[in-house]
């Protein structure tokens, strides 16, 4: 199976992602933001970084990119995509997911090991944690503040697509404590936190280790690759 990870103009994360997917046991294709074309993926990763240096907004230009015209048309046909702090961003920007990431609300970058909490496994990326699991994800932004209106919120929580939620501290502010949510459908997951950054145990956050591969493994499974 194909995980392709798109490289826009500031990201940072892409190598890592591409690297996370290969632990993974998928084959890593590497998307260009100028291209529109997807080269028969599997599924789409949108790495973290500074798409475009963050003009106007975070993710606010890379929306427009190419490639994103079609990854909007083949996660509304069913393409597994996450979003990764600034790939949320990009998520939130296309409209794929509600809402929006804000300044941290205490205008400081924040950079550290994350405790979370999992609430939502019936995606096509987290369907290999179980509900309840408290896992370790660095977080690693200035911008990662989620917002929504009531109404919003309201519904994704009476929904169940708030995926993961921040657990002994917040490190942005996020209403309810949002870390990361996902679609209607399930196909589309965006978070703050890094999981490509929690995928071998010597590099990984101390007390979580490979949390973050369960992401990929996971959504290879609900492919049909079995572990």
């Amino acid at each position: 199976m194909k995980i392709g990870v798109v490289t826009f103009p500031g990201s940072l994360d892409d190598g890592d992602a591409r690297r996370a997917a290969r632990l993974a046991g998928a084959e890593a294709v590497q998307l260009w933001h100028a291209d529109a074309d997807l080269k028969g993926v599997d599924a789409v990763v949108l790495p973290g970084g500074f798409s475009y240096g963050d003009y106007l907004r975070c993710g606010a230009i890379a929306r427009f990119s190419p490639v994103m015209e079609k990854i909007i048309d083949a996660a509304k046909g069913g393409l597994p995509v996450l979003g990764i702090c600034n790939g949320f961003q990009v998520l939130c920007e296309a409209h794929l997911l509600p809402g929006a990431l804000l300044r941290n609300s205490h205008l400081h970058f924040r950079n550290r090991d994350q405790k979370l909490r999992v609430e939502n496994t019936s995606t096509a990326w987290t369907s290999g944690y179980t509900e309840g699991q408290e896992i370790v994800i660095p977080v690693k932004n200035g911008e990662g503040c989620y917002q929504a209106d009531e109404h919003t919120l309201d519904a994704l929580e009476a929904e169940g697509r708030v995926v993961v939620r921040y657990v002994e501290g917040n490190p942005n502010g996020s209403q309810r404590d949002i870390a990361g949510i996902r679609n209607e459908a399930g196909n589309v997951v965006g978070l703050m936190p890094h999981p490509e950054h929690a995928t071998e145990a010597l590099t990984g956050p101390f007390g979580g280790g490979v949390d973050g591969l369960v992401m990929f493994t996971s959504v290879l499974a609900s492919l049909g690759v079995k572990a």
